[in-house]
């Protein structure tokens, strides 16, 4: 009489092909969307988020790397003049070639009673898939996508 009873089952029976997903360039996460629970990013999800946070930081706050930042903060209220405006389209235009995997192909600011409104498009240089942006700088709520 065995001491224990043992079934054997053929390999192929538990091994289960994985199921084929959508594969990712990016991967990271974000805790600031309530909507995603999972708080998973990707490719340009991910990056709409990283530029969010570059424009979020002001530009010499950050713990060594005094360059990292937008200078639109400084600007906020500032009026739309030629020279400020030429001085915010350089800095937007930094901030977003600072991220060497989306290219931005369109700009456009405009003004508004609280501050600044940002249309941009992005696009992914590994695809060719593009993603536009709409942020709003306001200077009572600060950044906001729209």
């Amino acid at each position: 009489m065995p001491y224990k009873s043992l079934t054997v089952t053929s390999a192929n029976a538990i091994y289960q092909e994985p199921v084929l997903q959508q594969s990712h360039l990016y991967k990271g996460f974000s805790s600031l969307n309530e909507d995603n629970p999972t708080a998973k990013l990707f490719d340009l999800d991910l990056i709409k988020q990283d530029i969010l946070n570059h424009f979020n930081t002001r530009k010499g706050t950050r713990v060594m790397n005094p360059n990292f930042g937008s200078r639109i903060w400084d600007l906020l209220m500032e009026p739309l003049t030629a020279e400020t405006r030429d001085v915010l389209v350089a800095d937007i235009k930094a901030v977003c070639t600072a991220d060497s995997r989306v290219v931005p192909t369109q700009m456009d600011l405009t003004e508004y009673s609280n501050g600044y409104i940002l249309e941009l498009t992005l696009v992914l240089k590994a695809t060719n898939e593009s993603a536009s942006m709409k942020i709003k700088f306001n200077q009572e709520i600060g950044i906001a996508t729209v």
